[in-house]
């Protein structure tokens, strides 16, 4: 059985994939990082268990997770256990990997993955298995899980900062994305990255909030791993199927509502892949980013592609989040000219990913909310 949304059946079409959830953040205004924060931000998500949902069996739900910062003292221990030298902190990555459960499939994937590391100039650090527990999980979310894995990613010798870092393994997800659905492999679905980053990683997966804490507990409980930041997100998947990669946090956002301009977003967004040039990127790192937004997807996994995109291309999250959700400007009595000039500039770069929606957004760094155009969302 592979990972994913099903074909088209019926009412059922994976294009029209939305979500109507819950979603916040806690974070310490100072930036110190604490294990009491992580431990606040899955109380609070436990708390938006009414924001979920879940199937016929219980324990069996559309999905839950968490955004935190990078831990560094945490993996460095894990990753001396393991003989693995991690680097100062923003020196080395870590992905968030699904991966096939059939063994033979997982060693493939994982090869095909360090090859692409070498490709593209940086040194694969090791693989961290992770200790899951499902006991608590329905019958349904088992039959599709996925193996979990830390990849351990070292900065290569012509990365100059943490940005130019966070632009590479953004351009070896990609390049890993197009070439695993190449591959034919039959569970070439279940392989997939929560997060690839040097400042992130993500938590998550076909879960309920309160079973997020048990299932990652080797991890979760450990006094070491520290935060100054948590988004979190519990999934009401509306008309849709649940899945384990369709769970939120995405890597910048996590989102509750519904993009109702999808389709036209995306339509845009292909027209221009052939004008896109940056100064920013190796020579030939662009092309490889191509697709942005992959078919098949949830509406907010379409837009957490395009606030990706912005963000690692040089604009600020802010920035990113003004051009793709727009406040409602042009008959606004009391803003100023100057920020109407600036959303009008925008409108002919970007058309506005329109709701109702609520969103959280991080960077690692930074972390905020903005709601759509139209208010819809409390």
């Amino acid at each position: 059985m592979s990972s994913g949304s099903p074909k088209p059946q019926g009412l059922y079409d994976p294009e029209h994939e939305h979500d109507s959830c819950g979603v916040g953040f806690v974070v310490d205004l100072k930036g110190r990082k604490t294990h009491r924060l992580v431990r606040d931000g899955l109380t609070a998500l436990i708390n938006l268990n009414h924001r979920g949902a879940c199937g016929c069996e219980n324990n069996t739900g559309d999905g839950a997770g968490i955004l935190i910062q990078i831990p560094h003292e945490f993996l460095a221990a894990r990753g001396r256990a393991l003989g693995i030298d991690l680097p100062a902190p923003e020196h080395y990555g870590v992905g968030a990997f699904f991966t096939a459960p059939d063994p033979a499939q997982q060693d493939f994937g994982r090869a095909l993955f360090e090859r692409i590391v070498a490709e593209e100039g940086q040194a694969f650090l090791g693989w961290r298995p992770l200790k899951t527990d499902n006991s608590s999980l329905g019958e349904t979310a088992k039959a599709v899980e996925p193996a979990m894995f830390h990849a351990l990613i070292g900065r290569g010798p012509k990365i100059q900062d943490a940005d130019a870092f966070e632009r590479k393994l953004y351009v070896i997800r990609k390049v890993f994305e197009s070439r695993i659905e190449r591959s034919g492999l039959d569970d070439h679905k279940y392989f997939y990255f929560s997060s690839l980053s040097c400042r992130t990683l993500v938590y998550k997966g076909m879960l309920i909030p309160d079973q997020v804490g048990p299932y990652f507990a080797d991890d979760l409980d450990d006094p070491t791993l520290v935060s100054a930041l948590c988004l979190f997100h519990s999934r009401f998947s509306t008309n849709t199927f649940p899945s384990w990669e369709l769970a939120h946090p995405y890597r910048m956002i996590s989102h509750n509502g519904e993009i109702n301009t999808l389709r036209g977003n995306i339509n845009w967004m292909r027209a221009r892949e052939a004008l896109f040039a940056s100064s920013l990127y190796e020579p030939g790192d662009v092309a490889k980013l191509l697709p942005i937004i992959r078919e098949g997807l949830s509406d907010t996994a379409c837009l957490d592609n395009a606030v990706e995109l912005l963000v690692k291309s040089g604009y600020s999250l802010p920035h990113a989040m003004m051009m793709l959700i727009p406040e409602a400007w042009e008959n606004h009595e009391t803003m100023s000219q100057a920020k109407k000039d600036f959303y009008a500039y925008h409108t002919c770069l970007m058309e506005a990913w329109d709701g109702p929606a609520s969103i959280g957004f991080t960077d690692g760094k930074n972390i905020g909310a903005v709601l759509d155009r139209n208010g819809l969302r409390p």
